[in-house]
């Protein structure tokens, strides 16, 4: 194990039974040292939130009653969760470090009247509270700060954050900037050109999907409802704990209320319940009180939850990233895990998308409380096509002249050649 400096880093590690590094750890360490800013793309559950949080700490002076480092998180859970890391870590420090948290939903003219009276060591907040704090009420002074984090970027996009994010950078100019995200998408790419100096990017577990220790599986719906297929899924398993995702906040209230009627021991956790309702919720779900939570996508990424050991897709995620960061949500700390998905006809090209990121698939229904095979979903075209049924699937798409020209012949000849190449391609995949 690496030996901090700072001798309460150590305690605190050993407290919290932290063994070793893990190598997003390890290279954000070693490249904290350096001046310039850090592009972090890294998986959730890699360790990321110590990653950014141990530098920040070693080189912290307590002394100093001023802002030394910014960590923002794009959902009010994170950002609490970070704050729970951080106090773990200052826990055994015999200097007082002030660390605090600011996010949507918590007392504003409380947060006012503390920093009226002393600043934060270290900061942590969603976008728009700590924004509205240092813009709008002029009481937290970021400038002093030293390091600038953004956590989980690529999960809030949209355009008022990005203007926000701006404003907060602008401010931060003289800062190291660290950026982890589990994806950088393009929608980022012009931020980070504008205000990350000389960035050192650094990618941590390309081959993250086929690592991880989960078997994935796919039920054809067949144009049966999903109701019913998910009820057979919850009689053929039995999970420590499942997360059930879905698109949207309806669908996910729809299948909540299915399973409650079932008699599931069942909670539901989406963007429309009020922070302290989210903020409950997290701490049952981490002492087990449930054994199925309906979601949607915020559940997806960031927030640690103990005991995973099922993942159900209702539907499909649109985002094919976010089939990952779903079922990155079990088989984690090496223990195994289940991610079973429903889908459709029309999904074909998007488990084919899958497949390419290296997910290792097996197509399966439910019967008398097991899950057996089925035939794989591209088993027909896998099929050995003889010559003859080629030629004569490829005429059958090819119309003959009503009225003979010169030249008919090889011009349908050659018609018929290029149906024969699409569909032996469209047959091979």
């Amino acid at each position: 194990m690496k030996k901090f400096n700072k001798t309460y880093l150590n305690d605190a590690l050993a407290a919290i039974h932290f063994r070793e590094l893990t190598d997003v750890q390890e290279k954000v360490y070693d490249l904290s040292q350096k001046s310039q800013d850090l592009i972090i793309e890294a998986k959730t559950g890699s360790g990321k939130t110590h990653a950014f949080l141990l530098p920040i700490l070693e080189k912290l002076d307590e002394a100093l009653p001023i802002c030394q480092a910014v960590i923002l998180a794009p959902t009010r859970e994170l950002a609490n969760q970070i704050y729970r890391f951080a106090s773990e870590l200052i826990a055994y420090s015999d200097d007082k470090i002030i660390i605090d948290c600011f996010t949507g939903g918590t007392d504003r003219e409380q947060s006012i009247q503390q920093l009226n009276h002393r600043q934060p060591h270290i900061v942590i907040g969603t976008p728009g509270r700590i924004h509205d704090l240092v813009f709008k009420e002029n009481v937290l002074k970021i400038y002093t700060a030293n390091d600038f984090v953004i956590d989980e970027a690529d999960m809030a996009l949209d355009d008022h954050f990005i203007e926000i994010l701006m404003e907060i950078t602008h401010v931060l100019q003289e800062a190291k900037i660290m950026v982890f995200s589990a994806t950088i998408p393009e929608k980022l790419m012009p931020f980070l050109k504008k205000y990350l100096k000389q960035p050192i990017s650094v990618n941590v577990h390309p081959d993250e999907v086929s690592n991880l220790n989960i078997e994935h599986i796919f039920i054809k719906t067949k144009e049966r409802p999903r109701l019913d297929i998910l009820n057979q899924i919850v009689q053929t398993i039995n999970p420590y704990l499942a997360i059930v995702f879905c698109n949207t906040k309806s669908s996910a209230e729809e299948v909540y209320d299915h399973l409650s009627h079932k008699g599931e021991n069942v909670t539901i956790f989406h963007g429309g319940l009020n922070h302290r309702k989210r903020k409950q919720l997290i701490q049952r779900i981490n002492h087990l009180d449930f054994q199925y939570i309906v979601a949607t996508d915020i559940l997806a990424r960031g927030i640690d939850i103990i005991g995973v050991s099922h993942v159900i897709n209702f539907e499909l995620p649109r985002d094919i990233e976010f089939y990952i960061h779903r079922s990155g949500r079990t088989g984690r700390v090496d223990m195994d895990g289940q991610c079973i998905s429903l889908y459709e006809f029309n999904d074909n090209e998007y488990l084919d998308a899958l497949e390419d990121k290296g997910i290792q698939s097996t197509y399966q229904t439910t019967k008398d409380g097991h899950f057996v095979d089925v035939k794989d979903r591209q088993s027909r075209n896998k099929r050995d096509w003889k010559e003859n049924d080629l030629d004569r699937l490829a005429k059958s798409k090819v119309k003959k002249p009503k009225k003979v020209k010169p030249g008919y012949k090889k011009k349908y000849k050659q018609k018929v050649e290029i149906e024969k190449k699409k569909l032996y391609r469209k047959m091979k995949k």
